[in-house]
């Protein structure tokens, strides 16, 4: 381990490591410890430090008021030739969500696509994980979930909707695959929280207080105000960014039984779940799409790439910003991290010894 800065650089297999002994710790298997762990370290990997290792302890915190099993017997509710819903028992989503993505993958094996609904789950990590399960088949991989209820529908000061993220991956040639993965508000609970650690102004547009006004506050939130969709306010079309929130939260929670609007069970420590809920856990909407169903794998990965080179060549503002594909830079992070380490900010580090503490367990920090 050494210091920059703030930072401490943490090998990428000692990390792993701990989070499996923390996992194991609060009763999951060792299967599921692995899996959980692969799930929350790809976030760090990819440089989507806000849901990873930081995470951490928040699933720690829901086990411990009993809002997550770690021992679940994920349930098929409804079983299709090509669409399944499945119960994941309040497990982890982190292990329940790339099982229901393993079963929409098979589906897509026989169906040409495959797509599963899940209900009773929890916070999943990041979306891009369970998309991009499917590129090793020749598939194009979807993903989406519901969560906590913090952001206001547009022309609203009440929270209403999740950060409710969609994810496409898309498989290429010579090309890295294309890596869609995005909330639908104006940004992510976990870019506040990491404003926060350093005491840094939010920029305009991705919070209001809770009257409805714009704010820089980082702790704007947690005062009683809401992120803003995607857009920010009606005249930069927030209403498209309520509008794919309100589409993920049906597909996600309505459809499957779970949870939706404002009654979805929230991962953030300063909200508690609501009475009279509608269903139940948190809601994820996973699919698989074989590209053979359409054309030649070889013939649209060829295709691919020509999309991705001549949009690489597309010609920049400025010169220092060429543009980039989505899912380009995370694969440069994980490049990167996979070598040299995975970076954690000192309070999360912080946060990672607390938990080593609690659990009585060797760590890396």
């Amino acid at each position: 381990m050494t210091s920059e800065l703030n930072y401490s650089i943490i090998a990428v297999n000692d990390l792993m490591v701990f989070v499996i002994s923390v996992f194991k710790q609060m009763g999951c298997t060792e299967v599921d410890s692995k899996l959980a762990a692969e799930v929350l370290l790809k976030s760090d990997l990819r440089g989507i430090d806000s849901h990873g290792v930081a995470r951490l302890s928040g699933y720690i915190r829901l086990w411990e008021k009993g809002r997550i099993n770690t021992k679940p017997n994920i349930k098929v509710l409804r079983d299709k030739t090509s669409t399944a819903t499945l119960d994941g028992d309040a497990g982890l989503g982190l292990v329940v969500a790339p099982r229901a993505m393993e079963m929409a993958i098979e589906k897509a094996k026989t169906c040409g696509s495959g797509w599963v609904a899940v209900s009773n789950s929890n916070h999943f990590g990041i979306a891009g994980y369970h998309a991009m399960k499917a590129l090793a088949y020749n598939m194009i991989g979807h993903a989406m979930t519901n969560a906590s209820p913090l952001v206001a529908p547009t022309f609203s000061k009440e929270r209403m909707l999740g950060t409710n993220p969609i994810c496409y991956a898309i498989p290429a040639g010579k090309c890295g695959p294309v890596v869609i993965d995005m909330a639908t508000s104006a940004a992510a609970n976990g870019k506040l929280e990491i404003s926060q650690r350093k005491n840094q102004s939010l920029p305009l547009g991705w919070i209001q207080t809770d009257d409805g006004i714009e704010t820089r506050n980082p702790h704007g939130l947690k005062e009683g105000g809401s992120l803003l969709p995607l857009g920010s306010n009606r005249m930069m079309g927030s209403h498209k960014g309520y509008g794919l929130s309100a589409m993920v939260d049906i597909i996600s929670g309505v459809l499957s039984g779970a949870n939706f609007g404002p009654w979805v069970p929230p991962f953030v420590s300063f909200l508690e779940v609501q009475p009279n809920l509608p269903g139940k856990g948190l809601g994820h909407f996973l699919g698989a799409m074989e590209i053979d169903g359409f054309c030649d794998v070889e013939d649209f990965k060829s295709r691919m790439d020509r999309w991705i080179e001549r949009f690489k060549i597309s010609i920049p503002i400025d010169a220092a910003n060429p543009v980039i594909i989505p899912g380009e830079p995370e694969a440069e992070f994980e490049k990167e991290r996979i070598i040299s380490g995975i970076p954690l900010i000192i309070d999360v580090v912080n946060d990672l010894k607390k938990v080593a503490i609690h659990f009585n367990l060797d760590h890396p920090f």
